[in-house]
């Protein structure tokens, strides 16, 4: 009776951490495109990728315009963030930002505009 008890409590014990390893192996890390210039951007981008639930660290690099990402694919898709990353006024490699939204970024953020790598993309703006 004892030792079936402790196979019961083994099975639950090794049925739990099954659980919880199959839990994390759910995280994804990803990178994808996204278009922008300057700090400002970089705050907008990320801002509207951690809002989203399951998003769990992102990082976006002005030089290079990728940003990292990791979420729980449980909760979120790399859509889903494109998605909400295009409705603050950024274009992703799948997803493009309506042009009333786009034109409402501060000028040194129209990406699209290629004289605004000429602008100044301070902080301080």
């Amino acid at each position: 009776m004892v030792k079936n008890k402790i196979k019961a409590i083994i099975i639950t014990l090794l049925l739990l951490i099954g659980v919880n390893l199959n839990a994390q192996d759910k995280n994804k890390k990803t990178n994808f495109h996204v278009k922008g210039n300057c700090e400002m951007c970089k705050s907008r981008i990320e801002k509207a990728s951690l809002k989203l639930k399951g998003v769990k660290y992102v990082s976006w690099n002005i030089k290079t315009k990728e940003l990292s990402l990791i979420m729980d694919e449980n909760k979120c898709k790399v859509l889903d963030i494109k998605k909400a990353i295009s409705a603050v006024g950024h274009d992703t490699d799948e997803t493009e930002a309506e042009v009333k939204i786009y034109e409402s970024l501060p000028e040194c953020c129209k990406y699209r505009d290629p004289n605004s790598i000429y602008m100044d993309h301070g902080k301080s703006h």
